[in-house]
């Protein structure tokens, strides 16, 4: 249960301090944080949380995380369910939050975007849905990669979390204008279930390509990381 509560906190976090970032800081008059900001913004939350509650659930915060640490034998099957309700009820109760602040300034128009994740015509650069699909498979599975490396009993003890929210920073700055950056399914449900419409309709994209670049990303480190 505490594991349980630690992952609805940590992914309540995640959402709120990232896409609060894209949805109220980004392109304030004059002094937006912009692309970067957003980027570092989420690269923080993960840092953070993992020094706050790694000890207690391992800071996955994301349903791929916590599937991809299965496929590469660091998390069992049995816990997945608990992970994966908790981080996605955290995501909605920060989308939630999120909403009740941006509410709050006249003109506000959650259609307009919301920080939702998507590909087309609701993809920030028009980008397709196979572009959409190619990038959240290879920045998940390149994610995985990098947490599992720097997970490693055999990595420097301590620095992980720095590593994770580097790598997580630098995933948004390359990605942010293919699909808004995901790699994250409960980062992507947090805000599409307040947008509805095309983001709750785009969502499941959302969901398989960050569940199959999380397990490939396992696999790949199944093979580098070997201890043979």
């Amino acid at each position: 249960m505490k594991a349980w509560l630690a992952e609805f906190v940590g992914t309540f976090w995640l959402v709120l301090g990232g896409c609060g970032s894209a949805v109220l800081a980004a392109a304030f008059p004059e002094v937006g944080i912009g692309l970067t900001g957003v980027s570092l913004a989420f690269g923080l939350t993960v840092l953070t949380m993992a020094y706050a509650i790694g000890h207690v659930s391992g800071c996955h915060l994301n349903p791929a995380v916590s599937i991809g640490l299965w496929a590469g034998g660091r998390f069992e099957a049995g816990k997945l369910p608990g992970y994966i309700v908790s981080q996605v009820l955290g995501a909605i109760a920060a989308g939630g939050v999120l909403y009740l602040i941006a509410s709050g300034k006249a003109g506000f128009d959650v259609t307009a975007g919301f920080a939702s994740n998507g590909f087309g015509e609701h993809s920030p650069g028009k980008y397709s849905l196979l572009a959409a699909l190619v990038c959240e498979v290879v920045m998940t599975a390149l994610f995985l990669v990098v947490i599992l490396g720097a997970t490693d009993s055999r990595a420097p003890a301590g620095f992980a979390p720095i590593a994770i929210g580097l790598c997580l920073t630098l995933i948004h700055l390359i990605s942010i204008p293919v699909t808004n950056t995901s790699v994250n399914p409960a980062r992507s449900t947090g805000v599409a279930v307040f947008v509805g419409d095309w983001a709750v309709a785009q969502l499941w994209l959302f969901w398989v390509a960050p569940i199959a670049g999380a397990v490939l990303g396992a696999v790949v480190y199944k093979v580098i990381g070997s201890k043979d």
